[in-house]
């Protein structure tokens, strides 16, 4: 892939207005997935109304634009192409970090742009795995935009929606797809703004990879669901938080002391979320997460 040109995060002017943002949120973030980095840059140009990604060579990181519309922001993070088969665990990993940081505090929509005929089972695979990596809401907050079949095809868009790789990745997105043939700009700020709506104006919180040795040892296993995956990754990544915490304590300044005990403190609004974390670090149900707590509560493994 070439080399990455300088992020443009220049304001852009535009006579259209986000007014369909809660009117408390100042901006609307959206990342760029799919295999095609000419549409996924095409696309954004479309939604900036400016030629600001670059749609012939792609770049070996995220790009982020950033566009004006009167009182609200639209950011743009254009990602590598994530769902190349070949791409390694490491590279994954930096991308999908990347992207994160340049989505800060996190990312309200994915717009999925995709070729349809070119859109396999594998294809279907991988992108749902990616998703899942950034969030198991992220579903949730996924809009499909199909792009038209190239030249080369013969057959008509409505085959390809027949597939059953394109149908079930539009069931899991909650049905939300638009055919880019024909979309006026408006109405793909209005569906990107529904998706907020639905999702109460929150934006995703991805999990930033710290250690890719350690949490991928491949790129997208097929032996192991997603699930399973997240997991294996939440669990990685506790223990390599304990192996820093144990080098730091047993460094020549700190020799006086020991380490017998790593202790977590579990943070967040959700009660049902932290209690099934709690329980599956520690092996057993001690925390109860029948109703919310108003103490701390503290449980401990041997």
């Amino acid at each position: 892939m070439a080399s990455a040109g300088p992020v443009a995060d220049q304001p852009l002017k535009r006579s259209s207005s986000l007014t369909f943002l809660p009117p408390d949120m100042s901006e609307l973030r959206v990342v760029l997935l799919g295999s095609s980095w000419s549409e996924r840059s095409s696309v954004g140009n479309f939604l900036l109304g400016k030629n600001k990604f670059y749609t012939e060579e792609e770049p070996d990181s995220c790009v982020r634009v950033r566009g004006q519309m009167k009182d609200k922001d639209l950011v743009l993070i254009n990602t590598p192409d994530l769902l190349h088969p070949n791409l390694s665990a490491d590279r994954l990993t930096e991308f999908m970090e990347n992207c994160v940081r340049l989505s800060a505090p996190g990312p309200h929509v994915f717009l999925l742009v995709l070729q349809p005929e070119d859109f396999t089972e594998g294809h279907k695979e991988r992108l749902c795995r990616v998703l899942t990596r950034f969030s198991d809401q992220s579903f949730n907050h996924s809009l499909i935009l199909i792009s038209e079949p190239t030249e080369e095809s013969s057959a008509l868009i409505e085959e390809f929606l027949k597939s059953p790789a394109l149908k079930d990745l539009i069931r899991k997105c909650r049905y939300r797809y638009l055919r880019r043939r024909g979309t006026e700009h408006e109405e793909l700020l209005t569906r990107l703004g529904q998706i907020v709506k639905e999702n109460n104006g929150e934006h995703l919180s991805c999990e930033i990879f710290h250690n890719a040795a350690e949490t991928f040892t491949a790129p997208f296993p097929d032996d192991q669901s997603p699930k399973q995956n997240k997991a294996q990754t939440i669990m990685k990544t506790i223990k390599a938080a304990g192996i820093r915490a144990f080098k730091r304590m047993s460094t020549p300044e700190s020799s006086s002391s020991h380490m017998s005990a790593l202790r977590i403190v579990l943070f967040g609004k959700s009660e049902d979320k932290k209690t099934k974390l709690g329980n599956f670090i520690i092996g057993h149900d001690s925390f109860q997460g029948h109703k919310e707590s108003s103490r701390c509560l503290s449980f401990w493994m041997p």
